[in-house]
Parts: structure tokens; sequence; C-alpha cells
């Protein structure tokens, strides 16, 4: 059966963002959904049958699952249920050819959150993608630290109820460091979440990013308080 080993090592990659699984054995389909969820700020791992599927959801806590009805050896519904069975609760968007009223009570009743039927409109999907996001964890989805709002699944940041606009970078770090708040994050582990290297440039990028941040903040700046030698720490004013 095959299995996806990049993808399981989704773990060590960048945290800060809405990790979606694309669960699609066709692969110009699964590429698809991949690159177009990338684009609008999404973390996506890919895996094409049901058996890594289920492994990936017990290894992984991911935010949602694109699932597709038709998996060889193990089909959505049988990942479903296990999924349920084994207490994973994760929202899980069932995609499939099928449209009949009965096929989607099916779905549903395996424990699918939500159903839509191929072909599908792509704004239609990114929009059933936000609300479920939205509906299915907003505790830890939305972070506060103050007048600081991070919405993951909209990625956006609200300081004051007014929005800034941020660079994908930008919002990645104040998003890592808002999951973080209170605790000195090192400069080590910024560039391993956030830039997803392991190793330093040797350049200042980390500096002039909260740089940046600081500008956008305003007023607010200092609650990006930098530990001289070690990192940075995101406080409440």
């Amino acid at each position: 059966m095959p299995r996806c080993p990049r993808a399981l090592r989704a773990s060590d990659r960048i945290v800060f963002g809405v990790k979606v699984l694309v669960v699609e054995d066709n692969k110009k389909l699964a590429r698809f959904l991949k690159r177009a969820l990338l684009e609008e700020g999404y973390v996506v791992d890919e895996v094409a049958d049901g058996h890594t599927a289920i492994e990936q959801l017990q290894a992984i806590a991911y935010d949602l699952v694109l699932l597709d009805w038709m998996l060889p050896e193990m089909d959505g519904l049988a990942v479903c249920r296990t999924a349920r069975a084994r207490g994973i609760r994760v929202p899980i968007l069932m995609l499939t050819a099928r449209g009949e009223v009965g096929e989607r009570i099916a779905g549903l009743d395996a424990g699918a959150d939500d159903y839509l039927t191929k072909p599908f409109d792509l704004g239609e999907l990114l929009a059933r993608v936000r609300a479920l996001g939205r509906r299915a964890g907003a505790s830890e989805l939305v972070l506060r630290v103050g007048p600081l709002l991070v919405d993951r699944a909209e990625r956006r940041v609200l300081l004051d109820g007014k929005r800034l606009e941020l660079t994908p970078r930008e919002l990645a770090l104040i998003t890592y460091l808002a999951r973080e708040s209170g605790r000195v994050v090192p400069r080590t582990e910024l560039l391993t979440k956030v830039w997803e290297t392991a190793f330093d440039p040797g350049s200042n990028v980390v500096e002039a990013h909260v740089k940046n941040l600081r500008e956008k903040l305003g007023s607010h700046a200092s609650m990006i308080e930098t530990v001289r030698g070690v990192g940075y720490k995101l406080v409440s004013p």
C-alpha cells in the first residue's frame, strides 16, 4: 500500500497555520487541491489512500480533512468511521461524485461534517473549508493577546479591532509568537518553525521581520519584547 513519508514529517513543519489533510487518490485533483489551499495560506499534507490517512490523523493534529469517498482498499466512509471510533474529532469535508440524497446521508452518518459533490466550484470549496474551520475550533484557531487578535482560519490579524496588512511571513511570525505568548521564543526556533530551515542563514531575516511587525503594531510595538541573546516574546501590554 502506498505510503507518504514526507507527509509524516508534518509535525516538524510550520505550526502556525491551519493544517489540512487532503485524502485523494486522483493525483491531478490532489495536486490542484493542495496548490489552491497553499495559495490560501493553509499548511497542507496529501495522501492517496485510507490506511495512510488514518496513520496521519493519529500522528498529527490536523484542523481539517478533505476526504474523497472513492479510495483504494479503504474508502472514505470507512476512514470516517474508523477516525470517529478512535476518538479523532477533526472536521471532515467529504468529496465525492455521488450526489444522491441517500449517499449524502450515508456520508454524514459515517462521521463527515460536510459534503461536496464533484465537480465543485473552488470558491464554494474554500468557503466550506473556512466555515468548518470556524465551527470546529474557534478557541484554538483564534488567538488573543491583549488588543491583538489572530484569526488562523481567516488568516488575518486585528489590532484594536482594525486589520493589519501583513505579508505571509509576517503573519506566520506574529501567529507563532501569539501561540507562544508569554514565553521567550528562541531565534533558532523561529527559523525552524516560521522559515522552515534548520540552520541559521547568517542574515538578520528574523530581526528584519520583527522590525517590520513593530512598525505595523505602532503604539503597541512594545508587545514584542527582545530578550538579548535568546529571542523574542509577545506580551500583553
